[in-house]
């Protein structure tokens, strides 16, 4: 078995070479210095990775996420999180994890969401006595909700690496999701109380103005049911769903909340190429690294190897919860996802764990990592907005981080959180 491919990755991401590029080149030295296979392997796999019709469906919710940022949606959300949780103890914090919950069905990406976040919320959380670090944490720590929340591009990646339904994903992230919601706004409640930090209202929202922003942000509220609905009824797949959801947020923004306009087309469209191509990348070079993986029998080995540990279901996913937390701490959570999933799928499914399940615990666990140093993608976009160091901001997150690894455990320790509702649902 030849490591020395692996070895270069990990010496590449060390010195911060880009992920995507650090996989191709790592595959591109062994095809070449192998001699076994063809160079032009390499450009094949690049290629032969991007014909594939079920991740269309990643540009495509990415571009619907981006059409209903620009058409004033997240504006209502904001109105209507408010209406529901302002009230609280720590409210604009609450508001914040409320917010997240309802936008994780447009912006479908952890990263996208905390920047919005941290511009919308972030400074007037400051302005109100939030401290900057506690500001940039609570931001960082709800947008990892947006990873349960259908449609995630993290359990589109995962479903189409590990050969599984995208729609029962969907379905099986929402109640992990609602855990994670819980999870956050009750530590949030205890330490708003401990500094005395107020609510956003200084009284409850009437039934009245509650039902008034509900009728205003219903069209955004109404995307992610379509869509499990869409899927759940067989009436398009989940790629389709991608291309609906880009139809309706064009209908919804230029129709009935009318403020989606010619001069947004261009940030639009950036937007969604940016972020389609980045993680497209990161698929290519990952595929093409996996073939040398494939070739030298690697996953086979360390599937043996990990059994070789324990047969115990509970106690390989305990093992590999820990090891996803320290790979999440160092490498970025899709690229660590697409690297990791077709190496871990063989050992689990030969331990009888369902990969519905697995998945949801997987995308779960490494978006975690996007808090964590000294990565730590969501962190580090937060912390940048709202001008706080990271170490500041790292500390101020320990509270919401053990939150999250609590529910990490539960969600790992009762499949049945992520599995009753798909079974339900689409049985």
């Amino acid at each position: 078995m030849t490591l020395w491919p692996a070895f270069l990755l990990l010496a590449l991401l060390a010195l911060n070479v880009p992920v995507s590029i650090s996989m191709i080149g790592s595959a591109l030295m062994y095809f070449a210095l192998g001699g076994e296979l063809p160079i032009d392997l390499v450009a094949q796999r690049i290629v032969s990775t991007t014909e594939s019709f079920p991740l269309l469906a990643l540009p495509f919710f990415v571009l619907a996420g981006s059409i209903m940022n620009a058409a004033g949606i997240t504006r209502r959300l904001l109105d209507l999180a408010d209406k529901f949780v302002g009230h609280f103890i720590g409210g604009l914090a609450q508001i914040n994890v409320m917010l997240a919950t309802m936008m994780g069905g447009l912006t479908a990406s952890a990263n996208a969401d905390a920047a919005m976040l941290a511009k919308m919320l972030g400074p007037t959380m400051v302005e109100r006595g939030y401290s900057r670090g506690f500001s940039a944490a609570v931001v960082a720590c709800s947008s990892i909700i947006v990873a349960m929340i259908p449609p995630s591009i993290g359990l589109i990646v995962y479903a189409y690496l590990a050969n599984v339904s995208v729609g029962r994903l969907f379905i099986a992230g929402i109640v992990p999701g609602l855990l994670i919601v819980v999870a956050l706004m009750t530590t949030i409640y205890f330490i708003s109380r401990k500094r005395n930090y107020l609510p956003a209202r200084t009284r409850m929202a009437s039934g009245k103005e509650i039902w008034a922003s509900f009728k205003d942000a219903i069209w955004a509220l109404t995307l992610p049911v379509l869509i499990v609905i869409g899927i759940r009824g067989g009436v398009f797949t989940p790629t389709e769903a991608g291309a609906i959801a880009v139809l309706y947020a064009a209908f919804v923004g230029v129709f009935l909340y009318r403020e989606l306009r010619l001069k947004h087309i261009s940030r639009i469209v950036t937007e969604t190429v940016t972020t389609s191509a980045v993680v497209m990348l990161i698929i290519c070079g990952a595929s093409t690294f996996g073939h040398y993986m494939v070739w030298e029998a690697i996953p086979a080995q360390l599937a043996a190897a990990l059994i070789a540990i324990t047969d115990d279901p509970a106690a390989l996913l305990f093992f590999i919860n820990i090891l996803l937390l320290l790979i999440g701490m160092i490498v970025e959570g899709t690229a660590a996802l697409i690297l990791l999933t077709p190496i871990l799928i063989p050992v689990i499914l030969k331990l009888g764990v369902d990969p519905i399940h697995f998945g949801i615990v997987m995308v779960l666990n490494l978006t975690i990592g996007g808090v964590t140093p000294p990565v730590g993608t969501l962190m580090f976009t937060a912390s940048s907005i709202l001008r706080v160091p990271i170490s500041t901001s790292t500390r101020e997150a320990l509270p919401l981080l053990g939150a999250l690894f609590v529910t990490l455990a539960i969600v790992t320790a009762m499949p049945v959180l992520s599995l009753w509702l798909p079974r339900l649902l689409m049985p």
